[in-house]
Formats: structure tokens, C-alpha cells, sequence
């Protein structure tokens, strides 16, 4: 399955709160796990569930009228330790981007190192994302990567993104597989300024 991330069209998740830090993101106990897998199931896990296990029926990831590949979220998402393990909990429950209009840092890029795409955009553009899927949850966003814009409705903003974390994420590229796909120009540097 390609990780590659270019054009994404979809119906998104409203997460209508701000300063969310990565603690409420995925609390600290589950942070136990070795591997990335299972971490979606504790996304937002006291927000989401009773302490008895049963969902809280307010809470939006529990109401099946929303749904989609964007998580649209309020100013300063991710701020808090910097955990990884707020990025695997998020792309583990199927987001590809999150819209905000500020990231902290550290999860902005932790979720740039796990092919979750960070789209911040301004309070303006994001009040009216959120109007909009309050208005009709079925909204869709589009995210063009090659062009750094996001639409909505018709109306398109631009975003920025790191050049080189840009072209890992339309590449499918981690840090590895990056400096695999320069192998043939550092060959041929190689063999340049080989000495005899």
C-alpha cells in the first residue's frame, strides 16, 4: 500500500476545541505498545469513552454523521510532550490530514514523519470550515499537495510545507528510502572523484 500522499478529497471529522495537547490526543497510558498498530482505538480516549469502556454519545468521533480522511481541529493542535504516539493514534484511525489553524512544532512534524499530512490554514479559513460542515457534515475538503492549496467549497488557500518533507510525502519517502532514491547521483559523485 503506497504512503504516498498528493490529492485528497474527502468528508471531514470537526474537532471543535483548541489547545488539544497530545495528552488528550493519546493519553499517556497507553503509550506502553511497541508497534504503531491499534493506537486509533485510544484516539481521544477519555473524550471518547466512559471509564467503564461504553462510548459517550457526544463526543464526535462517536456520531456516525461525521466521517472522512480530514481531522479539522481548533488553534494550537498537538501542543503538550511530544510524543509520536499522538501522530500513530491519529493516521491509525484513518486521517491523512489534519487542518488547524497552529500546530506545535514537535507534532507538526512527528506527523510529517508518519505521512499525516498538517495543513495549517488561517482563523478565518478555518472558521468557515468549521460553519461549513456544521451546516452539512457530507462538506468536502480537498487537499492538493503538489500545489499547497486547500479548498473548500470552491474557496482555496494556500498552505506551507517543508520542501524536502513535501517531496517525501508525494514520494511515499521516509528518511531511508529518501537517501535510497539519491543512490544513483552519489554513485555517479563517487565515481567522479574516485582516486586512482
Amino acid at each position: 500500500m503506497s504512503k504516498s500522499i498528493n490529492k485528497i478529497s474527502s468528508t471531514a471529522v470537526p474537532v471543535h476545541l483548541e489547545n488539544v495537547d497530545t495528552d488528550q490526543i493519546i493519553p499517556a497510558r497507553f503509550l506502553k505498545a511497541t508497534t504503531r498498530d491499534g493506537f486509533g482505538d485510544n484516539l481521544f480516549r477519555d473524550w471518547r469513552y466512559n471509564s467503564d469502556g461504553t462510548p459517550k454519545k457526544d463526543f464526535v468521533l462517536n456520531n456516525p454523521t461525521y466521517s472522512g480522511k480530514f481531522l479539522v481541529a481548533g488553534k494550537n493542535f498537538g501542543c503538550g510532550s511530544s510524543r509520536e504516539h499522538a501522530a500513530w493514534a491519529i493516521k491509525d484511525a484513518g486521517f491523512d490530514v489534519v487542518v488547524s489553524s497552529f500546530f506545535a512544532d514537535i507534532f507538526k512534524n512527528n506527523a510529517l514523519n508518519n505521512f499525516l499530512l498538517p495543513v495549517t490554514v488561517s482563523d478565518e479559513f478555518l472558521k468557515q470550515i468549521f460553519a461549513a460542515i456544521e451546516k452539512d457534515p457530507k462538506t468536502t475538503l480537498s487537499v492538493d499537495l503538489e500545489a499547497q492549496t486547500i479548498t473548500l467549497n470552491g474557496r482555496s488557500e494556500p498552505f506551507e510545507i517543508n520542501n524536502y518533507k513535501k517531496t517525501c510525502l508525494l514520494n511515499g519517502y521516509d528518511d531511508i528510502d529518501f537517501l535510497l532514491s539519491l543512490k544513483p547521483e552519489i554513485e555517479t559523485f563517487e565515481q567522479k572523484h574516485a582516486t586512482i
